[in-house]
């Protein structure tokens, strides 16, 4: 069965529509769930990796467009689930309504909530025989009481999205989507800024996540300084992997050994 099967009397062009539809939402993050929603739309597939005789103990995401789609499907349970047990926490609960520290983790949970239900309502309409299961996390080494470790967790699993984005990328068959997936990684970068900078200020563009150059381009006749060059750092699936498993429980620890 193939890899790139779309719902029945749809093309390319019908699928992409809804991103070059003006959405009137009050919030940035809901306006960047709705995108997601429409790339996992157009990434669905048809691979069935239920009978994987290698890592039997553990979720294989599958391979082709199906299986991008099931691995970033596989980062954002883990991520709502993250911000669902951070919002039941100390931390959480401590702060003042309208701070706007509590409005920003607010509209993150709400944000991969909606990532989560779009991806899931995707693979469930065009691939059901495809999607993997609900993942069981474990997050008993956070603590939900301390602003530290909960942000600490936050930076680490916004910044591990958009690597894997960023990494993913190659595994993406049609020119299409890898258009839309710059897009979306687009939206997550600045999901870990948020995140970046309630941790430290200014850190968004720390040289953790992104390696920067001096490029040779000065201008002789100008005496113009050479020019810095930026570019994100990515992460394979299976380094991504290799992180997000210390957080998903026994059973559910994810296989990406398809994507490549």
């Amino acid at each position: 069965m193939s890899d790139n099967i779309q719902p029945r009397g749809t093309d390319d062009a019908t699928l992409a529509k809804p991103l070059y539809t003006p959405i009137k939402r009050r919030s940035f993050f809901m306006y960047a769930g709705a995108t997601a929603g429409a790339t996992a739309l157009l990434l669905a597939g048809c691979d069935d990796d239920s009978d994987d005789p290698i890592m039997a103990n553990t979720v294989n995401v599958g391979s082709g467009d199906v299986g991008v789609l099931n691995y970033a499907y596989a980062l954002e349970q883990l991520e709502a689930a993250f911000y669902t047990q951070l919002r039941d926490g100390a931390y959480y609960r401590g702060l003042a309504a309208s701070s706007a520290e509590k409005q920003i983790l607010d509209d993150l949970y709400y944000h991969e909530v909606i990532h989560r239900e779009f991806f899931k309502a995707a693979i469930t309409a065009a691939a059901p025989t495809a999607i993997i299961k609900g993942l069981t996390p474990n997050f008993g080494a956070v603590n939900f009481g301390d602003r530290t470790s909960v942000l600490g967790t936050a930076k680490a699993f916004e910044d591990l999205g958009v690597a894997a984005y960023n990494g993913a990328g190659q595994y993406i068959t049609s020119p299409l989507y890898l258009t839309i997936a710059g897009k979306i990684v687009s939206v997550e970068a600045r999901h870990a800024a948020i995140i970046r900078d309630l941790v430290q200020e200014g850190s968004f563009a720390a040289n953790d996540v992104v390696t920067i150059t001096s490029a040779n381009t000065s201008n002789v006749a100008t005496n113009a300084a050479p020019a810095n060059s930026s570019l994100e750092r990515s992460k394979s699936p299976a380094e991504v992997v290799a992180i997000a498993n210390t957080f998903l429980a026994d059973g559910s620890k994810l296989n990406v050994s398809g994507l490549v």
